[in-house]
């Protein structure tokens, strides 16, 4: 009887951890406007992946380096045009709201030499994003990226909760709404 019990209690529990889930998530669908309509928040959250890539000093790390935060993570490449036009608003984003809480992370996937990535983000004026590296895309295909840039948000467990593809404004009001729901969780 104490087992059955004991059942009963957790399964309360994880419904109403789950109930408790979906109203985030419903909170973080209704403050999308601008270019964060294109947000999709996802209805099943899974884990992310576990593939390593690469730090800027060539090490290999995972995202669960950044476990606990909650991380705005973006895929892009040098080649890609949309890229160079939406890596300044991360970079403002990481500015304005960046710390122990939120990390804007940057993975450049598929070949982009170092040179080239240091170039880039010294063209358009980018100091404060990493300069990390997927070369092989071992994680952007795990991830399911399918075209770039590619930003996906991971709650503090690493749990990918939301993506948006394609360039978006970072910077502006409708994103820094969307940062809010995301820190009063």
């Amino acid at each position: 009887m104490r087992n059955f019990g004991l059942a009963a209690l957790y399964t309360a529990l994880m419904v109403g951890a789950n109930a408790g889930a979906a109203q985030d998530l419903a909170a973080l669908s209704d403050v999308r406007a601008g270019d964060m309509r294109k947000l999709v928040v996802h209805s099943d959250p899974s884990r992310t992946s576990e593939a390593a890539f690469l730090a800027v000093d060539g090490s290999e790390m995972t995202l669960d380096a950044y476990e606990g935060q909650i991380v705005v993570l973006n895929f892009w490449a040098t080649w890609c045009a949309p890229c160079r036009h939406e890596m300044p608003h991360l970079a403002a984003l990481q500015e304005q709201v960046g710390g122990d809480d939120i990390q804007v992370v940057t993975i450049a996937t598929g070949r982009n030499p170092p040179p080239a990535m240091v170039a880039f983000f010294n063209e358009i004026g980018v100091d404060n994003l990493p300069l990390h590296r997927d070369p092989r895309q071992e994680l952007a295909r795990e991830m399911g990226v399918l075209g770039l840039p590619a930003t996906l948000i991971l709650d503090r467990n690493g749990v990918e909760i939301a993506r948006l593809q394609g360039e978006a404004n970072w910077a502006d009001e409708n994103a820094l709404a969307v940062v809010d729901v995301l820190l009063s969780e």
